[in-house]
């Protein structure tokens, strides 16, 4: 076999190690790619194995469960798999490795709390075991048996097996059925706050309205402090401008004072005359030239400054006036960091809301006719999932019924009921208005009846303990049927079944087992002689230690455990004749 080829079509869980858990020490778990049975007293430490597979699926981790002394509990799993497996998939996607086509899981549980989880020799969050528990590993035991005893879970069931014929519509359904809970609560926000939505509306429209009157311009507050920082201080602006301008151009009234025209003037007269003379000379009077075209300039531009300076009190007041106004503004509508910015920046978001909070009559219509469209919308689904369930029920319940026929049961019936409350509120299926949920508007109940004659009633009341496991087991191997899930791990599903009724449930087991990976924890003989692997859990006291380990079965040991189990002596002739028995009955069956 080239490294890396899987050894089966199908995922296989190969073993498991199992270290400080519970009763067990240390023991590894040597599965049969068909069927695999689990045997051993009470108390040995069978559910143990149950108990570590639910921690390699990512089940929770309990630190009771860490064996006493020790300081974490361990869990490895060895599944082999093909590369292109949606688990091998998922795993190499987050980073894992397969190991010659096998994908290496481990789970740890320290003494404290702490959980630890690796895939494929890469550290991973505990949820990807549930991820990849999905596409590998079904466990049905005794608490799916009592969930399944509820109608939800019945009609969760139901749903599952009839696939995509309720997955569809129940699909669309459930967005409709979304989007109309979001559409009521919407409208009951609307009209039952309409008092409160009105006094905001008059709050904002008092607000737009006074800053309307005042007509603020973007940046407007930093020119109008500008212009009265300027015109506060005219009078000095003035002196200081006409000053300067003497200083450059000269003072008419000062013919005689000496300015800086016309000494630069001057300057440039000096060099020009000797100029040719020397470059580097001709080079300054350039430059001398452009300082007296500069002054000019600047001179000019100061005598225009102090003939435009407006020193007009009036002017000044109506500034003054007017940043007052646009403070308030400030106060009531912005902030000092943002200005007048973030006032027109409210009036904005002040308008937008206005204008939904004055469309809410206009609004309530629209959401009135989305609310009835989608009633109507979800009627004609409501009917749709239930004419889907009404379909796959019968044959869910034909395919259970003659499950029960391989179990002992020929003469047992089962039905579902399929039915809806009345209720004025909700939707009409069938002409008649309903209560209806997420998952539409049936409730669904598995009824029995076990014999000829008897009334079918709900499962939980109308079958014995014996009747209940097989119903239980029925179900489940009809699942298993229709599901790809490739390896299922019965935890005594068998309980209350006894004799002929257990035979066929080991013969039932070794016929799922033909098509995918079978693990039972069972205490009956009869089930157990139908394993094509049969796997003893065993205690030993040494001391203050209990140890548990898992040995494989065959030949003299397996015709021993099977005497054991069916009269309680290992060494008892009659009990080894039935032993032998079971086991050449169980291959001829095969």
């Amino acid at each position: 076999m080239a490294p890396g080829k899987p050894r089966y079509r199908r995922p296989v869980l190969e073993e498991m190690r199992i270290r400080s858990l519970g009763v067990i020490d240390d023991a590894v778990v040597e599965l049969s790619p068909g069927f695999t049975a689990v045997t051993g007293e009470t108390g040995a430490g069978k559910t143990m194995v149950v108990t570590s597979l639910g921690l390699l699926l990512g089940g929770r981790a309990d630190p009771a469960l860490v064996r006493i002394g020790a300081k974490a509990a361990v869990v490895e799993g060895r599944i082999v798999l093909r590369p292109d497996a949606p688990a091998a998939l998922r795993a190499l996607e987050a980073g894992a490795e397969l190991d010659e086509g096998a994908l290496l899981i481990s789970r740890t549980v320290s003494a404290e709390g702490r959980s630890r989880a690796h895939v494929g020799g890469r550290s991973v969050p505990v949820g990807l075991l549930g991820e990849l528990a999905d596409d590998l590993v079904a466990v049905h035991g005794q608490t799916d048996q009592q969930g399944l005893l509820r109608p939800a879970r019945q009609r969760q069931a139901l749903d599952r097996y009839a696939g995509d014929a309720v997955a569809a519509p129940l699909e669309k359904y459930a967005g409709a059925y979304r989007r109309l809970r979001a559409v009521a609560v919407e409208l009951d926000e609307i009209t039952t706050r309409a008092r409160e939505r009105a006094q905001e509306a008059d709050l904002l429209r008092f607000g737009l309205d006074e800053i309307a009157a005042l007509e603020p311009l973007p940046g407007e507050d930093a020119e109008l402090a500008a212009e009265a920082e300027r015109l506060g201080h005219a009078e000095s602006l003035a002196s200081a401008a006409q000053a300067a301008h003497g200083a450059l151009a000269g003072d008419v009234e000062d013919p005689e004072g000496v300015d800086a025209n016309t000494l630069v003037a001057g300057a440039h007269r000096a060099l020009e005359s000797v100029r040719s003379h020397d470059p580097v000379l001709g080079g300054l009077a350039d430059r001398i030239g452009e300082l007296g075209i500069l002054l000019a300039d600047v001179a000019g531009e100061l005598a225009g400054y102090a003939d435009d300076l407006d020193a007009d009190p009036l002017r000044l007041a109506a500034v003054e006036e007017r940043r007052a106004a646009l403070t308030q503004l400030v106060r009531k509508y912005g902030d000092a960091e943002g200005g007048l910015g973030a006032v027109l920046e409210w009036a904005e978001r002040g308008s937008k809301r206005l204008l939904e909070l004055d469309g809410d009559d206009e609004r309530i219509g629209e959401l009135t006719a989305e609310r009835d469209a989608l009633r109507g919308e979800l009627s004609a689904l409501a009917q749709a999932l239930t004419d889907a369930r009404t379909e796959a029920a019968a044959r869910f319940a034909a395919d259970v019924t003659a499950e029960l026929a391989s179990l002992a049961m020929p003469h047992a019936r089962v039905t579902f009921d399929i039915r809806q409350t009345e209720d004025a509120e909700g939707v009409e299926v069938g002409g008649r208005p309903v209560a209806y949920g997420p998952s539409g508007a049936d409730e669904v109940e598995l009824l029995l009846a076990p014999h000829p004659g008897a009334q079918p009633r709900p499962i939980a009341k109308g079958a014995s303990g014996g009747e209940l496991s097989r119903v239980m087991l029925a179900v489940e191997v009809v699942f298993a049927g229709s599901d790809p899930v490739p390896t299922y791990l019965f935890d005594e599903v068998d309980a209350g079944v006894g004799g002929k009724a257990a035979v066929e449930v080991g013969r039932r087991l070794a016929k799922l087992a033909r098509s995918a990976q079978v693990v039972v924890v069972t205490h009956l003989p009869q089930v157990a002689a139908f394993a094509d692997r049969q796997l003893l859990v065993e205690k030993t006291v040494d001391g203050s230690v209990t140890r548990s380990g898992v040995t494989v079965l065959e030949g003299e040991d397996r015709i021993r455990e099977l005497s054991r189990m069916l009269a309680g002596q290992e060494d008892s002739q009659t009990a080894r004749a039935h032993a032998e028995e079971l086991l050449e009955a169980a291959r001829a069956d095969a």
